[in-house]
């Protein structure tokens, strides 16, 4: 657990990993899940200095279920023009376009 989380952060942690483990999931995923989720916490909260994701998104996922944050990022490693007036209907065609 990072030094940065709270005594309440390492409770929430050791909570919802145990319901995890409980659900039948494996200990990395478990710890992978906890982790997530009280960093999910902590960045709503402003507690964190990044508030949204920096990525592309889960390659796994559709582009629609991706948020426009991340298809735009994608739309920006792709070299798309025109890319931040666009909404994100339109990023999504535009990297279907340039895919």
């Amino acid at each position: 657990m990072p030094s940065a989380w709270t005594d309440k952060d390492e409770r929430m942690y050791d909570h919802v990993k145990e319901s995890e483990l409980d659900k039948g999931r494996s200990e990395d995923r478990a710890e992978e899940i906890a982790g997530r989720t009280v960093n999910k916490r902590r960045r709503k909260e402003g507690r964190t200095p990044n508030k949204s994701t920096q990525g592309t998104g889960n390659p796994n996922t559709s582009l629609e279920d991706r948020t426009k944050d991340e298809l735009y990022n994608r739309a920006q490693e792709l070299h798309i023009d025109g890319r931040s007036k666009m909404s994100k209907e339109e990023l999504v065609e535009a990297i279907r376009e340039r895919n």
